[in-house]
């Protein structure tokens, strides 16, 4: 069966949609989830109950979910490897959101990874790219200097430490550093998505600002919402914003996802909280 066809992105959304609501409500109300009120609540938001299901086995089959009963409820509470993957996907989407400070200067990442241990080498290019490297020669990635306590940790989790180097410095190459960071990056298509989600969601936060949704409403935006944005970040380096382009659309971006968490995060959360054992009590 093929990976592309509907029934696999189908259930690759779910996957995404789930743990955002891990990330975004789980967490807020407890860390705790009842399994039928959590079915509920993400068919709400246009999943249907058969993905949600098949989501939760899987992650609870990758060590993020443990079975745990409340109230006679039975759940699922987050366990210590879901937190901390959460909490580290927390700290990249709010640097990404913040432009780096170009006088903090930068990271560089050289490796030199044998054949014998080339696995681990694909392993650590992908790694750095899903933190927001950018690669900018053979073996050799880039990000800025706030990234170096990620990158360390990157190497030491695969064991690569004695075949990997970390700089920390300025920038004094002749080559113009606009130009070297939009060859490092597709910084094109990040601004893309950017202006995408702007443009999505430009008339919904003056809508919902101006008459406040339904509870359930204001649930199915906020998820959806959440779980598209994201996404942007984890493909956002946070450079500097003299570096960019004049109308780089991700400000206008982050006005518009903190304009909609301030306006539906509370409703959002009063309303999944009601699908716990013990109610708004929850929050």
């Amino acid at each position: 069966m093929s990976d592309s066809g509907p029934t696999a992105q189908r259930n690759r959304r779910s996957r995404t949609t789930v743990v955002t609501f891990l990330g975004a409500v789980v967490r807020p109300l407890g860390n705790w989830m009842p399994i039928a009120g959590t079915v509920d609540l993400l068919t709400q938001a246009g999943l249907d109950a058969a993905s949600v299901r098949t989501a939760v086995h899987r992650l609870k089959v990758n060590g993020w979910l443990d079975s745990e009963a409340r109230d006679g409820t039975r759940g699922y509470a987050l366990t210590d490897t879901a937190l901390a993957t959460l909490e580290s996907g927390d700290e990249v989407i709010w640097h990404a959101r913040t432009p780096a400070d170009l006088a903090d200067g930068w990271c560089i990442v050289h490796f030199g990874v044998p054949e014998s241990k080339r696995a681990r080498r694909h392993q650590l290019r992908a790694h750095l790219s899903h933190l927001g490297f950018g690669n900018i020669g053979t073996a050799l990635w880039i990000a800025p200097a706030r990234m170096r306590d990620a990158a360390e940790r990157a190497v030491v989790e695969l064991g690569l430490e004695d075949h990997s180097a970390i700089f920390v410095g300025a920038y004094h190459g002749t080559q113009d550093l606009t130009q070297l960071l939009y060859s490092s990056w597709d910084l094109t298509a990040i601004d893309t998505s950017y202006r995408a989600f702007a443009d999505e969601y430009d008339l919904t936060a003056a809508a919902v600002e101006r008459t406040p949704p339904s509870p359930a409403d204001a649930f199915a935006t906020y998820v959806a919402m959440l779980d598209q944005w994201r996404k942007l970040p984890f493909r956002d380096p946070g450079l500097p914003s003299e570096l960019l382009a004049a109308d780089w659309n991700g400000p206008r971006a982050t006005t518009l996802f903190e304009r909609l968490v301030n306006a539906l995060e509370k409703p959002s959360l009063e309303h999944a909280a009601t699908r716990w054992p013990d109610g708004t009590t929850a929050l």
